[in-house]
């Protein structure tokens, strides 16, 4: 693999943390594989997509011929890879390139509040939680129930927050997950 390539395996696969990316400008050409690589995308009204590979006569590299049809469908994905248009904010949050859209004087604290949101949960569920849905993305029904029956086994291997998140809510308080 190219280190583009290296790049999007390492955001997609090595890491056990969601990952977010905040986009305030143009995500073009490898920038926009390495956005799509991200398990959700956060813009504004300056933000703005664009595959650029076939301008360079090049086909897809460096993840977007994986991520691009798995989070816009793969007419979308075929239309913005022959045709090369620029994809605006607005647009781009209908399609799904974009799960959430603010204003650029927000982005930051917006992209910010959604990954302490995220973090406020069990990190172990979390962490399984990610891999049990990147796994659905290359599975057939009956090996995805397999797999989430895995990755619920796996989950309880905290069990404070097994325990934590079963009190806090009969005692109807906020909830304290360490993980452990």
């Amino acid at each position: 693999f190219q280190w583009v390539g290296r790049q999007a395996l390492a955001i997609y696969r090595k890491l056990d943390k969601p990952s977010i990316c905040a986009i305030n400008g143009v995500a073009a050409g490898a920038g926009m594989s390495l956005a799509l690589a991200c398990d959700m995308r956060v813009g504004c009204e300056n933000s703005r997509f664009r595959t650029v590979f076939i301008e360079r006569s090049l086909s897809p590299d460096s993840g977007m011929s994986y991520f691009l049809p798995r989070i816009v469908g793969a007419s979308r994905a075929f239309d913005l890879i022959f045709t090369s248009r620029t994809v605006a904010a607005e647009e781009a949050y209908r399609i799904g390139l974009l799960d959430r859209l603010t204003t650029s004087d927000n982005l930051l604290e917006e992209s910010m509040a959604l990954a302490k949101q995220m973090a406020f949960w069990p990190p172990v569920a979390m962490q399984v939680s990610r891999r049990v849905l990147q796994h659905s993305q290359e599975s057939t029904l009956e090996e995805q129930l397999k797999y989430e029956t895995h990755g619920l086994v796996f989950a309880r291997r905290a069990p404070h927050d097994v325990e934590e998140a079963s009190a806090s809510f009969l005692e109807k308080r906020e909830p304290l997950f360490t993980g452990e």
